[in-house]
């Protein structure tokens, strides 16, 4: 009687959104009206959130089986893990619940990474703490690296893995349904575009009380917030469809997430976060050089690069090679106006800093 009762609740509540969505359907609305009839009561919040917010396409083609057992895993994390009760509802909906997070294909993957990876973290403290432990281990237990020659930009978890290799595109995904597999609110962050123009990124959000940033695949020890690009992301611009930051989401905005790998595609929401990202740390006085190492193929390769220069300065560093994202260089912050000297063990060369560059160690 109770289920009956919350189902007339829900139907009301929903109204013309039902409607909407059945429609929408087609010939899988049977699918749908037993995943409403099927899903526990304490799980229809869920399960109707997940209806009215879920791309068109999946309305037309996710079955009712898949839908319930979305619903039941992730509350069954989020009601069995230390970090996951105390998440708002709002954040459970909006980035544990949801299945995919853009146009990635859609997959089963919720009970597979539970199984796999609820073991390392089980221990931790903290979602802060478990997701630096995840971002240190998943990737090398599932033999996936960073790699421009992925077979394609937007991979599912599942693509990633069969690849061995995605781009951050493909290592953020895979990061971020880790995470909420185990019951960590988790979002797809990126900007179509540098302030500098060198390239876009994606990364990963996570929630433990507030929002933190980390790249996938590019883990800092036990830390978050800091990463190569903190630098080139206090330099977006807010509001800029080009050079801004948005996070992904399938509540409903008046923006859409801009992807690069689909650049005509307006359909997935998306919040502007460029405020997050900026900082009063910026000394304009001090300008990036960054150091990349090249062979005779045109691939980076790890060298140890010396430089020194006027007062003193004397600094050395490692150059990325190519399991590091393409926009990942070596970087010295130089002051305005003064030249250095570069050093490798092949190359020497002088640099007057003017201004932010890349500058090329030929191997």
């Amino acid at each position: 009687m109770k289920k009956i009762v919350a189902l007339l609740l829900l139907t009301l509540s929903m109204g013309s959104d039902l409607d909407k969505v059945l429609r929408i359907s087609g010939n899988n609305r049977s699918e749908l009206k037993k995943a409403i009839k099927k899903v526990p009561m304490n799980q229809l919040e869920g399960m109707t959130w997940l209806l009215t917010h879920m791309p068109d396409e999946d309305l037309k083609n996710l079955s009712a089986d898949f839908l319930l057992s979305n619903c039941e895993l992730a509350y069954n994390v989020r009601d069995n893990t230390s970090w996951g009760m105390k998440v708002p509802t709002e954040l459970f909906l909006n980035y544990i619940l949801p299945y995919a997070n853009l146009n990635e294909r859609v997959e089963d993957w919720r009970l597979d990474f539970y199984n796999k990876f609820y073991p390392i973290v089980k221990d931790a403290t903290s979602s802060y703490e478990a997701v630096a432990l995840l971002n240190q281990k998943i990737f090398k237990e599932l033999g996936v690296i960073y790699s421009t020659a992925r077979p394609k930009a937007d991979q599912s978890p599942y693509e990633s893995i069969d690849a061995g290799m995605a781009s951050c595109t493909g290592l953020s995904i895979l990061l971020i349904d880790v995470c909420r597999s185990v019951g960590i609110p988790a979002r797809f962050v990126g900007t179509p575009l540098w302030h500098n123009n060198s390239g876009n990124h994606s990364w990963v959000e996570i929630w433990d009380g507030q929002w933190h940033f980390t790249g996938a695949a590019e883990p800092t020890g036990d830390k978050l917030n800091d990463s190569w690009f903190r630098d080139l992301a206090s330099k977006a611009t807010k509001g800029s469809n080009k050079y801004g930051i948005f996070a992904a989401t399938w509540e409903e905005t008046d923006i859409y997430f801009p992807m690069n790998w689909l650049p005509n595609v307006k359909k997935y929401n998306a919040i502007d976060v460029t405020d997050r990202y900026a900082t009063d740390l910026v000394n304009e006085e001090l300008v990036p050089i960054r150091i990349r190492a090249l062979d005779s193929s045109g691939n980076r390769q790890e060298v140890k690069v010396r430089i020194f220069g006027e007062d003193d300065y004397s600094a050395e560093g490692i150059s990325k090679g190519e399991t590091c994202d393409v926009n990942d260089h070596l970087t010295f912050m130089l002051p305005k106006g003064k030249v250095f000297t570069l050093q490798s063990r092949e190359v020497t060369k002088m640099v007057k800093v003017v201004k932010e560059e890349i500058i090329d160690l030929g191997l």
